[in-house]
């Protein structure tokens, strides 16, 4: 069994061990805690280690009894950190029908009920009774996702911002290295800070019950009230929230909530490949704790295990994703030699086999592509960089993941890389022959299917309709149809047997049940089977989640059908099993 010193203390006992009787933060999640680079907390507990603070991990405590769990480690010196885990809690437990999961893909032994609903918030507010005067920092996919005002599918209604009802102090937003040393820097700095001395931080959001000193210097949203009584007046909140978004040099902004007033700071800059690549030398286990070893395998371990993540962020914008808003548009990769020396790293490990199931990340092909003029990037506020066409400042050369897919695969224990991510094949079709010659489109196209697919390769044309994909931020799916045609092409050519599996989702704002017939039709003639196929689940923050809450598209101002009816989303994903029916 692995040494649990080399971990982050996560019991009692191991804070005995190192003769620590307090630590400085406590870090509470909803997943197991596995001690590797793909899962938030554990890069936030290595950074906090890494600036000389002590810090132990809190993971899925029980909230259901006399909250011992959450008195088991003390009282941090500095702050509690919550996070609901690498999931919106809701997303985690119940399907786009709200029927329960019967499995928890972050928990030992795939075990549903080990975290709550609305997890970071149960969690806030148990703190909040036990240590009245702690500071509480939240942060993670689901406070990031619900910091301003948003629709949640689940209750179906509006909610206020995360933090007005877990009453924490300050929510990090987003990938949060920079901002957590920027936190920290100020306990170094400061004796005993209140709340209020970060509150000039970037990528940091409160509430405040004065707005005169800051209301001149941010764009204001409608209010919670206002929201509640016009879903017009939500559906404009989102374009703002997206526009600065999208922005490197964004605006502060002001929401008010009831008696309080939301205040969201700007992003922090974008990192620089140093900053990535110093955050994947820290010194990972790569293994879950072993006080899990005797509770089954940890799914969401077993998955990303031998993969390599190369870069951060996605310009694809698509309207049902949360990537963007919590990554960010703007791509950040990793050095060729952090890449490599991962593999190194993975391939001493006891588990692997020889393959490398992924060098990717949100998507498998945008590692180091950005604009080529950096100054048209400040000014631009587009949710995407290739919808509805590819931007003209785009450089989407595939030539650096040509010879990063070279160089890996030469690498001594290595004797398979598969690229496990979805491929953007959009960028793989440019109608501007100078481009795809230049940018080795066609060729990476043809070591990607030779050398690359292990046996199946993903793609996600989501539709076959084109008003539906149009609203999806999508290309049209004779785009997929072309790049199906070169797939099946280069399996012929190399005499592979190999699958492209395409990825669809029913009941999607502007589907019908009569488009969902019309993409039966087309797959049953490509001669798809799909078994697992995904119904639309609203998530806040994203446009399709605010068009299937108010029934207006927010940028045209036009109405929208929106599938709200269970028997309706049943109907509509009963298409993709044509083959089932007698």
């Amino acid at each position: 069994m692995v040494d649990s010193n080399l971990f982050l203390p996560l019991t009692k006992k191991e804070l005995d061990i190192r003769g620590w009787d307090s630590v400085d933060v406590i870090l509470i999640s909803g997943d197991a805690y596995v001690d590797h680079p793909s899962f938030g907390i554990s890069i936030m507990g290595r950074i906090i280690e890494n600036e000389g603070f002590r810090v132990a991990i809190l993971a899925q405590p029980n909230w259901r009894d006399d909250f011992r769990d959450f008195k088991k480690l003390g009282k941090p010196k500095l702050f509690f950190g919550i996070s609901s885990g690498s999931m919106d809690s809701m997303v985690n437990h119940y399907t786009a029908a709200k029927r329960l999961r019967s499995t928890d893909a972050y928990t030992p032994g795939n075990v549903a009920g080990f975290r709550p609903d609305y997890a970071t918030t149960v969690y806030a507010q148990i703190i909040r009774n036990i240590y009245p005067d702690s500071l509480i920092i939240l942060g993670g996919i689901e406070a990031s996702m619900r910091r301003f005002v948003h629709y949640d599918y689940w209750k179906n209604k509006l909610l206020p911002p995360i933090l007005y009802d877990s009453k924490a102090d300050l929510l990090v937003y987003g990938m949060a290295e920079k901002t957590i040393r920027s936190i920290l820097n100020i306990f170094k700095e400061k004796e005993n800070p209140v709340p209020e001395n970060f509150h000039h931080l970037n990528q940091i959001a409160y509430l405040t019950d004065n707005k005169e000193n800051i209301q001149d210097k941010c764009l204001s949203l409608h209010s919670y009230k206002s929201c509640l009584e016009s879903r017009k007046k939500f559906s404009d909140n989102f374009i703002t929230i997206e526009n600065e978004s999208n922005r490197i040099n964004a605006h502060i902004l002001l929401q008010q909530v009831n008696e309080k007033y939301l205040i969201v700071n700007p992003p922090e800059s974008i990192m620089s490949q140093e900053e990535l690549d110093a955050v994947y030398k820290l010194p990972f286990t790569r293994l879950p704790h072993p006080k899990y070893s005797k509770r089954g395998d940890i799914p969401a371990f077993e998955m990303i295990k031998n993969s390599v993540n190369i870069h951060r962020g996605c310009f694809g914008g698509c309207s049902f994703c949360t990537i963007s808003a919590h990554q960010g548009k703007f791509i950040v990769s990793r050095s060729e030699k952090s890449i490599l020396d991962e593999i190194n790293i993975i391939s001493k490990m006891p588990y692997f086999k020889g393959h490398i199931t992924d060098l990717g990340g949100p998507s498998a092909n945008m590692y180091r592509m950005k604009g080529k003029r950096e100054d048209a990037c400040l000014q631009c506020r587009k949710p995407s960089c290739i919808f509805p066409k590819i931007c003209m400042n785009l450089n989407f050369d595939h030539k650096p993941l040509i010879t990063l897919y070279k160089k890996a695969s030469a690498l001594r224990g290595v004797k398979k890389i598969s690229i496990g991510s979805g491929i953007r094949y959009d960028l793989l079709i440019s109608e501007d022959k100078q481009k795809s010659k230049d940018y080795e489109l066609n060729t990476y196209t043809d070591v990607l299917i030779r050398d690359y697919v292990s046996g199946r390769l993903k793609v996600a044309p989501e539709h076959t309709e084109e008003h539906v994909v149009k609203c999806m931020r999508k290309p049209s799916f004779s785009v997929f149809l072309e790049f199906k045609r070169k797939f099946d092409a280069i399996n012929t050519k190399y005499h592979l047997n190999q699958q492209l599996i395409p990825y669809f989702i029913s009941s999607h704002p502007a589907c019908t049940s009569k488009d969902m017939q019309f993409l039966s039709t087309k797959i049953k003639r490509l001669q798809y089977y799909p078994e697992q196929v995904q119904d639309f689940t609203p998530t806040p923050m994203t446009l399709s989640s605010t068009i299937f809450y108010t029934g207006i598209d927010p940028v045209t101002g036009q109405k929208v059908y929106c599938a709200i009816d269970m028997d309706e989303k049943k109907r509509q994903k009963n298409f993709f099993f044509y083959y089932k029916k007698s």
